[in-house]
This record gives structure tokens, sequence and C-alpha cells, in this order.
């Protein structure tokens, strides 16, 4: 059992608590703070309250979260598109539509369950039982080269790696529109979205910085195609960042205009170069992943 401990103050006075808390922390959703609420675990200075109920400056919020049961993840035989592996480290090339890691109601078919198979159990336990070896990740619907961690001291190696922002990640894109400048930089603390809960936002108040660099590699008129350099690797934040100077990326279903002439799955976005110092000989390697069949087809139909 876990008790999460909030003073509430003046900017936040006025807020219902449902959504006070779901800014306080991004993995309590709206939806399951209400739960808690009829259960009455959540208290304002010591007394269960309402979901209605608006929090007021210096209030002490309580929240009491049971004891989650993890699933079992299990490993799975899925190819894996290897493009390096020794005792430490393994970096693979993701392909679209595979998730990452498991999550409630989705503990199968995962880049996890695949690894997990390859690796006979030798992975790093950091991240726990639901992300074994995952020292960051790329979403679904976005190919690429991801480092998974064989062991805990590799990932405690790489995890201040990418804390340090020393991890060198380039992406591919293509977004929609032509961007005015050759290239140019993106600025802008990302959060949850304030109203939708599903979505990232560059958000003023509650985001963590976030830092984007972007090179137009070619122009089409209607369409770009560019390299993002990331500083930082907040959720969605190529993505959040090119929406917010105006410029979605193409096949984008949350973020983008609903638009989808090219018949994507998802946005196109591709983890391209992935540059780390390895863990134990300290030495520096670059991995690139290949850009995948889709995207060739994509940069195909745009320049005729």
């Amino acid at each position: 059992m876990e008790i999460l401990e909030f003073q509430v103050d003046e900017q936040d006075g006025g807020v219902r608590i449902d959504r006070y808390l779901s800014q306080k922390n991004e993995e309590l959703s709206r939806s399951y703070l209400q739960k808690l609420l009829k259960e009455q675990v959540i208290t304002v200075n010591g007394k269960a309250v309402k979901a209605n109920y608006k929090v007021q400056m210096r209030d002490k919020v309580a929240v009491t979260l049971p004891d989650t049961t993890e699933p079992d993840i299990l490993p799975e035989d899925i190819p894996l598109d290897i493009l390096y592996e020794d005792e430490d480290v393994l970096v693979v090339n993701k392909p679209k539509g595979m998730v990452v890691h498991p999550s409630a109601g989705h503990t199968q078919g995962t880049l996890v369950n695949a690894v997990m198979y390859h690796c006979k159990g030798n992975l790093s336990g950091i991240n726990g039982v639901l992300r074994p070896g995952i020292v960051h990740r790329i979403d679904k619907d976005t190919t690429g080269a991801l480092l998974v961690c064989k062991n805990d001291a590799a990932h405690k190696d790489l995890a201040q790696q990418l804390k340090d922002h020393s991890i060198k990640r380039r992406y591919r894109a293509v977004v929609l529109g032509n961007l005015k400048e050759d290239e140019g930089t993106i600025e802008g603390p990302i959060g949850r979205h304030p109203v939708d809960r599903k979505k990232m936002a560059v958000n003023q108040k509650n985001g963590k910085d976030a830092v984007t660099h972007y090179k137009v590699l070619e122009r089409f008129g209607n369409a770009t195609y560019v390299e993002c350099r990331l500083e930082t690797g907040r959720t969605h934040q190529i993505r959040v960042h090119m929406t917010s100077i105006g410029h979605p990326l193409l096949g984008d279903e949350v973020y983008g205009s609903g638009r989808n002439p090219y018949h994507l799955q998802g946005q196109a976005l591709h983890a391209m170069v992935l540059g780390f110092v390895h863990p134990r000989t300290g030495e520096y390697m670059e991995f690139t992943a290949p850009l995948p069949d889709y995207f060739f087809k994509l940069l195909d139909k745009l320049r005729k």
C-alpha cells in the first residue's frame, strides 16, 4: 500500500480534486481517481471527499493507493530484427504496430514478450516485471532502434546517460505542410493535455522541459521530410512539438488533422540513429535502423 500526499498551493485553488491529482501525478487517470474517490481512499484534511470537491489553498490531500497485482508476462517466440547484441545490451529495430511493454489488459505480443523469449530471462529488473530490460521506449506506430538492457548494471549506466541527455537519438519524420526554416529548435515543456488526458501537450504550468532540433531533408510542397534530434525524451515529444508549430506528422491519428490521404498506419516516424557509450567497455557505439518499406513508399508517392 502506498500513500501519496500533496499540499494545495494558491495557483491550484478551486480546481476539481480529480483534475488536480491527475495534473500532479501523470500516472493517475481521472477515471481511476474517480474510482478511488468512490472507495473513499482519497482524503482532504483527514476526511473523505466526493468527486466534485474543489481543492482550496493549504488543503492537505492524501491518496491511499491499493496494492496492485502484477499480471504474469510470458515469453513469446516473436521474431526480432536485431541490430546488435552482447552480454549487456541488445539493440532492436522495432516494427510498426508493436507495443514496447505490456500494460493492463495488454499482456501479449509486445516487444517485452519477444525479448524475454530471446534473452531467456537475462534482462534487467529495475523497471519491474512489466518492463524488464526497458530503459526507454518508442510509440506503438513508431519504428526503429530501441535499446534493451540485459542486467541491472547496464540499465543503471544507460539510464544515467539518458538523464544526462548524452544518448544520441536521431529520427526521420514526414510532417504536414511546408516548413518555413531549413532548420530550427523547438523548446516547450511537455505534460498531460489539460483537457484530454490521453494526449500530451506543450504545458507551461505542469510540463517537463523538452527540446527538439529539426532539419529539413526534402520538401514536397504539401509535406516536408525532416530529421529530428532529441535533446530530451518526453512522451510523444516529436509529435507534440511538430504539432505545436503547425506541422503535425503525416498519419498521426492523435495529434494530426484526422485526414490520412496516404493510408498510413499511425505517424510517419522512424528512430533511425541510436548512439551511446557502452556500459562495460566505455566505447561509443552507434547504430542505424534502415528506413522501413512503408516509409520508402511514402517518400516515392510524395516525390511523384
